[in-house]
């Protein structure tokens, strides 16, 4: 397991997470014990905020980022994922460090299918869907752990300013602050 169990949440951070996910509308916390049998199951460390997030304020809120059914459950998948989530391995990193646009790669698909496979399951946990087969990823494992990715089927680009995708600040915290100020889509904020 990465040594990262001594990471500590941003008070500031933790006040804005409850004020953006109403307890009416979200799931029991899973408490610190699941949290960390989860993380042993999966041999990771959860980044922060989230990791106390679905410690001690929700396990998922149907009010929420994303658009589709909000924050799904820790150890849920989006309901359009398949059936097949045996592929998924959290401790695998994360492959990529940069967008990258599958359909335009020139490469023959059976050559790119095992890294397009990779990215949709390796080093992340999926936090749930936008529709049309757009789903949310944090990564817990690799170069870009704690970093946010919308994964589609047509390729996957990280979320935030450092990449140039919005003036939002990349991480967990920096994508529910850019839905509960706006209230509105990521793509309708893009810089």
């Amino acid at each position: 397991m990465e040594s990262m169990d001594n990471e500590h949440a941003d008070r500031g951070e933790l006040d804005a997470l409850r004020a953006a996910f109403p307890a009416e509308h979200c799931l029991p916390p899973l408490g610190w014990d699941g949290v960390r049998a989860f993380e042993r199951a999966h041999d990771i460390v959860l980044p922060e905020p989230y990791r106390t997030l679905v410690a001690e304020i929700c396990d998922g809120c149907a009010e929420g980022p994303p658009d589709i059914d909000g924050l799904i459950p820790l150890a849920a998948l989006p309901a359009d994922w398949g059936p097949d989530d045996t592929q998924r391995v959290l401790a695998e990193p994360f492959p990529l460090t940069e967008a990258w646009v599958w359909e335009d790669d020139p490469r023959p698909y059976e050559e790119i299918e095992p890294l397009i496979d990779a990215v949709s399951n390796h080093g992340s946990v999926v936090l749930g869907t936008d529709g049309c087969g757009m789903y949310w990823h944090l990564v817990v494992t690799g170069p870009q752990r704690g970093r946010l990715w919308n994964i589609s089927d047509v390729g996957a680009a990280p979320f935030g300013a450092v990449f140039g995708t919005t003036a939002a600040t990349d991480g967990f915290a920096g994508w529910v602050g850019l839905w509960s100020t706006t209230r509105r889509p990521w793509y309708d904020v893009v810089v």
